[in-house]
């Protein structure tokens, strides 16, 4: 069972093909069709004061901004924990199942033992706009429970492949209790290996209230996160987790956020 240390290891076959799966679908549009996606912003969500897991920060007073992670864990999520260890930034992480967190539990149980947020990206990461509710149910469920098994917290926050979704895909969150989160920042990493451009392509679109896509999986990504977050934090951005951003609101099932 691999153990969460900051020693990598070379990426298996499997591992490299779902990683250029998902870098594939990834560049299609988020969503298709005439679909007109509703989504609420962070402002609109909260109320009170929050208490933060990194200290106590308002969000109606201060810049916030969320740092989150698709599609691990995987053989780079060690090296990122420790990042965001030495820089006290939470970070909310959405987690595949199959090839992800059977392989990585252990980072499973660390990502949630300091403090970040654990959510659900789908067992397989396919399209849930394209699966029958039974299969939509099974992708998410799945997910649920094993993060659930290990530790100890069902997720309550999902973001589906590639942003693709639809009412169905609505419906069945709200009764299984979770809530979608897409994004207003991408870097695209799945396109490049450069870690300065990544950066740029962050800094660039960062904003208030601002929710920041990236992929622990690829090459590139983990080296640019000290700089993303030393220059948004000298800009005077305060990192925070999605529950946090939205709180002392709370996010709704089967309503999506961005």
């Amino acid at each position: 069972m691999p153990s969460p240390t900051r020693k990598t290891k070379r990426p298996g076959t499997a591992f490299r093909t779902m990683a250029a799966v998902i870098a594939a679908a990834a560049l299609t549009p988020a969503l298709s069709g005439c679909t007109r996606l509703e989504t609420t912003a962070p402002s609109a969500v909260r109320a009170t004061d929050v208490q933060a897991r990194f200290g106590t920060v308002d969000c109606r007073e201060v810049k916030c901004i969320a740092l989150t992670f698709d599609a691990g864990p995987s053989e780079h999520s060690a090296r990122l924990l420790d990042v965001l260890e030495e820089e006290q930034v939470p970070a909310t992480f959405f987690l595949l199942g199959r090839r992800h967190i059977e392989k990585y539990p252990e980072l499973v149980r660390r990502m949630a033992g300091e403090g970040h947020e654990v959510a659900n990206h789908t067992w397989t990461h396919r399209r849930l706009t394209e699966l029958e509710p039974d299969e939509i149910r099974e992708e998410l469920r799945r997910t649920d429970e094993e993060i659930e098994r290990l530790t100890g917290r069902r997720p309550t926050l999902m973001r589906p492949p590639q942003g693709r979704t639809d009412d169905t895909v609505h419906d069945i969150s709200r009764e299984l209790g979770l809530s979608e989160v897409l994004w207003s920042v991408t870097a695209k990493d799945y396109t490049t290996t450069d870690s300065d451009l990544i950066t740029r392509r962050v800094l660039a679109k960062a904003s208030r209230d601002g929710i920041i896509l990236l992929h622990d999986l690829y090459d590139g990504t983990v080296p640019a996160v000290p700089g993303i977050i030393a220059e948004l934090k000298k800009r005077g951005y305060v990192f925070v987790t999605v529950p946090q951003l939205l709180a002392p609101g709370k996010a709704e099932p089967g309503e999506v956020y961005r």
